[in-house]
């Protein structure tokens, strides 16, 4: 079988140091920014010339947390409860035979730094600090946009209806530039979608704070806030 050596051309910078908390599609928490670094040997500016003409972006890029050698032909979808069986074609499950994401994002600027060359900020991206990109390409609305299209299982936006409850107190230990964002990923419900203990304290780590918080009926409410060691 022939095979294809494909390169990582840049790493992003988010406030995802781990899985849990992440939306599952990208776009949904727009408030999210992050920072896609390029890699030593990618960080030419003419690479890159002509794209602040774009407002979005493609983001090509690994399912870095999530490879494997084995593969499945069914997956459960989180949408689905995590109960239901479907195709892994039929899905956007980071559990395929080529732990490959997707990820349409919106391009907030381009901009110069003295060690890391040219970089981008980005915002809305649903990628884990530190994942591998492997290309970016420019969002065509002419082409890309499907008014018309099916969604099949997942044919509109999850109901992300929690309410958010933050301490004042809590709230101030948490930056004022990410505090839109926070509230934005807490009402999505990072829980898994067949956890429904309303006793539990679950925690979730976001821009260098662990954050721990209870969820009853449709109201999450934020226990504690601290800095980790990281």
């Amino acid at each position: 079988m022939e095979q294809h050596e494909i390169r990582v051309i840049a790493r992003i910078h988010s406030d995802f140091q781990e899985k849990f908390g992440i939306p599952r599609q990208s776009g949904l928490v727009e408030a999210l920014r992050a920072t896609v670094v390029f890699e030593p040997e990618f960080r030419n500016e003419d690479a890159l010339r002509g794209i602040e003409g774009f407002s979005h972006l493609w983001l090509i890029w690994q399912f870095s947390e999530a490879v494997r050698q084995e593969w499945s032909p069914t997956v459960r979808p989180p949408r689905l409860g995590g109960n239901t069986r479907l195709g892994v074609f039929a899905t956007r499950s980071p559990f395929r035979p080529n732990s490959i994401g997707l990820s349409c994002v919106r391009l907030e600027g381009v901009r110069q730094d003295q060690n890391l060359g040219t970089v981008l900020e980005v915002s809305g991206a649903d990628l884990l600090d530190g994942t591998p990109i492997y290309d970016i390409k420019p969002y065509l609305p002419y082409a890309d946009c499907r008014p018309e299209a099916v969604g099949g299982f997942a044919s509109s936006a999850p109901d992300s209806g929690l309410s958010v409850s933050i301490p004042e107190v809590l709230m101030s230990l948490v930056p004022s530039e990410k505090r839109e964002a926070l509230v934005g990923v807490l009402a999505q419900d990072p829980r898994p979608s067949y956890h429904d203990d309303t006793q539990r304290v679950y925690g979730m780590r976001f821009g260098g704070l662990e954050v721990r918080f209870t969820v009853e009926d449709s109201e999450l409410t934020v226990r504690e806030i601290r800095k980790t060691d990281e």
